[in-house]
């Protein structure tokens, strides 16, 4: 029999934790769990299978800023953790709200630990007794891979093949293309149709949640179909976790029979990879031509870093394809990468389409992109992937930059840091700091006596063109105290500059302060 998470909240080793459910209460009813583990690391996500009950004392957290904690809860909802655990206490007094919120988004029970149990107890206790059950799990998965080979050298369909998962398992499959295109399907036997719940009723929406597995098909290592799986009623989420990890290469072996990837889409994926890690130009000219794009066109990369990295990756792909004339792309952990190519005369057009195009994306939260700039050519596509790179590194969290708030599913414009790209790469870190104390110096002391932010107003208002009343608003100040402000900024900076040389060098220097050291 499966283990669930309120089994193991019950356990004797955990009750004097005095659990309580957070978040997802409704998902934490059907979560089973396959293992427990415990850890401190906030990069722990790649490393998880899935069906983990994760504990953490939260010392990483309290140091971690607030966004960095939302993505932490993101990340371990789209490995399939089963449920994250959180000890409270003087560190940590109580589980920050944005957690709370972001765990009932995913669906990803968060569980409360109010008071102190040795975590290497609790996991002792409960992993023995989930150690036979895996042993299980792998046996009967094994039967199923088999089956599956028997059936796909005997020359069966795809939907004859999942029907074998699907009995093994007791769970609904579906095999889907890249493009969300349903390729074949299968129910276990004397099951409902899909949608209906034992009883009849369409099937709810957190329950599928806690039921379902997702796990990528690649072929030749190219992303090439989605496999479902959903536990049906009193189905055990794990022996579909398992069973569907050991069907992929078995699915592989079939899809390249019966739609093996073009050599385009594997050129493609071997250009970004070749692009990313910058090799010799000779093997971009030898890969662009086999991926449809021309060695003299004007491309563009995109970089969108994501904890849905891999679901997002069909989007862009049609995003950019609808815009321009062709795209690649490749998703690894949780950034994608992609290069398009632009109309001849229509670059610029194209490439304002594709950040109005990403902008318009529904991006998971803790989702942020850059759009690189033109590059002229294959030879120069590495130049525009590291450009959009480091917008993401030069952007993340300025809320006032003329690109636009640096929130959650940002879409930033390298051009928009074009100032501040240059700065990076031509003017070394002690010659910008002395350039920006000569320019700004009495208004960095001030500030720093004061704790006032005057050189980020006069940042704003220069950036927005000395416009004073859209200033007030993007820094939700009355207009009467922008003007004060800004009179305090020109008796520290000698003077009203507009209509003079000085205003140039004062916004220079007010972008180069805002600059992360290299």
């Amino acid at each position: 029999m499966p283990i669930r998470l309120q089994e193991v909240l019950k356990h004797s080793t955990l009750t004097p934790a005095d659990p309580v459910i957070r978040a997802a209460a409704a998902v934490a009813a059907q979560a089973q769990l396959r293992w427990i583990h415990s850890s401190e690391v906030l990069d722990i996500a790649p490393l998880l299978g899935g069906g983990e009950l994760l504990l953490t004392g939260g010392q990483a957290l309290v140091a971690a800023t607030d966004k960095r904690r939302v993505g932490y809860i993101w990340e371990l909802a789209e490995r399939g953790v089963a449920a994250l655990a959180i000890e409270t206490g003087t560190s940590l007094p109580s589980i920050p709200s944005s957690m709370v919120a972001a765990a009932e988004a995913a669906g990803l029970p968060l569980i409360e630990l109010r008071k102190v149990v040795p975590f290497v107890g609790v996991m002792e206790a409960i992993n023995s007794l989930l150690v036979s059950e895996s042993a299980a799990h792998l046996q009967q998965a094994d039967r199923a891979s088999h089956a599956m080979a028997v059936e796909l050298a005997h020359g069966g369909s795809l939907d004859r093949i999942l029907g074998v998962l699907a009995d093994a398992t007791g769970a609904e499959v579906v095999l889907t293309s890249n493009s969300g295109a349903p390729l074949a399907s299968a129910l276990p036997a004397g099951a409902l149709p899909a949608g209906q719940d034992a009883a009849g009723g369409a099937a709810g929406t957190e329950q599928d949640h806690a039921r379902t597995i997702h796990i990528d098909v690649s072929v030749r290592g190219i992303p090439s179909a989605h496999l479902s799986l959903r536990a049906l009623a009193d189905g055990d989420v794990n022996l579909a976790r398992i069973a569907g990890n050991r069907s992929v290469d078995i699915l592989a072996l079939a899809l390249l029979q019966r739609m093996p990837p073009g050599l385009k889409d594997m050129a493609g994926a071997a250009l970004i990879r070749a692009v990313d890690s910058g090799s010799q130009n000779w093997r971009l000219q030898q890969l662009a031509p086999a991926a449809g794009i021309p060695l003299a066109a004007q491309l563009v990369a995109v970089v969108i870093r994501s904890p849905g990295s891999r679901q997002l990756r069909t989007a862009v792909e049609q995003l950019l394809d609808r815009v321009g004339r062709h795209s690649a792309s490749y998703a690894d952990n949780e950034e994608l990468l992609a290069l398009a190519v632009l109309r001849s005369g229509k670059a610029q057009d194209d490439r304002n389409d594709i950040l109005a195009g990403l902008q318009s994306l529904a991006l998971p939260e803790g989702s942020i992109s850059a759009v690189g700039p033109v590059a002229a050519g294959i030879s120069a596509a590495p130049w525009s992937l590291t450009e959009a790179r480091l917008t993401l590194e030069l952007g993340a969290g300025d809320e006032h930059h003329p690109a636009g708030p640096q929130h959650d599913g940002a879409v930033l414009d390298a051009e928009a840091f074009a100032v501040e790209r240059f700065a990076f790469h031509s003017v070394d870190e002690a010659r910008r700091t002395e350039f920006v104390r000569q320019q700004l110096g009495a208004l960095l002391d001030h500030d720093e006596q004061r704790r006032s932010a005057l050189a980020e107003t006069l940042r704003v208002w220069l950036d927005l063109g000395c416009n004073t009343a859209q200033a007030a608003r993007e820094l939700h100040l009355e207009r009467q105290s922008m003007h004060q402000r800004l009179q305090r900024i020109f008796t520290l900076c000698g003077g009203d500059p507009r209509g003079t040389g000085r205003l140039a060098a004062l916004h220079l220097a007010t972008r180069l302060a805002a600059l992360p050291p290299k």
